[in-house]
């Protein structure tokens, strides 16, 4: 890959997460529907000994048995630490779920997600909504960080800033997560009204920086490319960054990351033919993953993530979004010109979700008592997992 200027090199300490000590501070952000074991797998070639977080699960479809779920839980052979981010609100149930997994050996890494803005989610008192409730907060973490104890599992926890302007939860959460023991904390810099638009408000986790005391902090939100991270750490004085929608289609970003962090040359994004056949090879671990029928379905809205910022015009753009066979895959890229670059700043083009703010729904009362511990009821939600 083509290498361009060197950066300007932000020092900043190792990051460890429990035992396991990053190549660089970095890590995957949980994406559902997105980082699975092929493109995690992708990820690692370009970017390896980092953190690479597999899909959200539901505690629920653990506990009481999923087919989907257990394809979820998939790791590679040779993946290390495996990683995996569990939804659930309900303390006794995210303490059995963990508990099964550390005890059967399954995972070296949990994290608790606290920042999903999904209706789906929130409005059962989940995602989002559960850091508006502290002591329920507190229980669930407690739950899985003695869980994960016995077999020296590490937990994390991700959240938002808090579901709106009028009601900010992230110096708290980050509190109550470095006292029941998290071994770092994560904040999105938006809330979970403000969903996916606007810019991210760096400022918030700069705030948490200074509140919590004792773990590293973690920040996200619009890491576009290699500089915008060194910025965040700039910014913020934060000890690591975690990558959302800024790899979607571009896996390669995790090695400009690496290289940034260590001061030497980022490499350029590719030509489109490197693209091509980054491609072609996501779409055959995916068809081994999932069968190649599903897989190429998947693989659909990857297209256009891997082409944007590349001329390539909209009847091929169209044609590969309704691929169905790997072999369609390889016609239709034969088509294109594989040395074609990348546009001026078409690494800033936005993937991924835009949309908001949104009115973010709740169950009904769920504000009246906000020191109220009772779990929601979401053990009907199994088949959310990965969403």
């Amino acid at each position: 890959m083509p290498v361009a200027s060197s950066s300007v090199q932000v020092k900043v300490a190792p990051l460890r997460i429990g035992p396991h000590e990053l190549a660089a501070p970095v890590v995957l952000a949980p994406m559902a529907g997105v980082t699975n074991a092929p493109f995690r797998a992708l990820c690692r070639r370009f970017g390896p000994g980092l953190l690479y977080v597999n899909e959200m699960v539901m505690v629920a479809a653990l506990v009481h048995g999923n087919p989907k779920t257990a394809r979820m839980v998939t790791f590679g052979p040779d993946e290390r630490p495996r990683s995996l981010q569990l939804y659930g609100s309900d303390p006794r149930m995210v303490g059995e779920a963990v508990r099964r997994l550390v005890d059967g050996g399954r995972v070296d890494h949990i994290d608790l997600n606290f920042g999903c803005p999904a209706a789906k989610v929130t409005r059962r008192g989940g995602g989002a909504a559960v850091p508006v409730k502290p002591n329920l907060l507190r229980a669930v973490v407690r739950a899985a960080v003695r869980g994960a104890e016995p077999g020296g599992v590490p937990v994390t926890m991700k959240f938002r800033m808090g579901l709106h302007d009028g009601l900010l939860t992230h110096l708290n959460a980050g509190r109550i997560g470095a006292e029941e023991g998290v071994a770092a904390v994560a904040l999105h810099a938006r809330t979970a009204e403000q969903h996916y638009a606007g810019e991210a408000r760096w400022e918030a986790i700069a705030e948490l920086v200074a509140a919590v005391e004792g773990v590293p902090v973690l920040g996200n939100g619009d890491i576009w490319e290699a500089s915008d991270a060194l910025a965040m750490v700039r910014a913020t004085g934060c000890h690591g960054v975690v990558v959302g929608r800024g790899c979607l289609g571009r896996p390669w970003l995790f090695g400009q990351l690496t290289a940034a962090f260590a001061g030497r040359p980022v490499p350029r994004s590719p030509a489109l033919g490197e693209v091509m056949q980054v491609m072609a090879d996501h779409a055959a671990l995916l068809s081994t993953h999932l069968g190649e029928s599903h897989a190429m379905r998947d693989f659909r809205k990857h297209t256009s993530w891997y082409l944007t910022g590349y001329p390539v015009g909209p009847e091929a753009r169209r044609r590969l979004s309704q691929v169905s066979t790997r072999a369609e895959l390889d016609d239709l890229l034969a088509l294109l010109d594989p040395s074609a670059a990348l546009v001026e700043g078409g690494e800033r083009i936005r993937r991924g979700h835009t949309n908001g703010p949104i009115r973010v729904a709740l169950p009904e009362g769920y504000l009246d008592d906000l020191d109220d511990a009772t779990p929601p009821v979401d053990g009907d939600l199994s088949h959310l997992s990965g969403g």
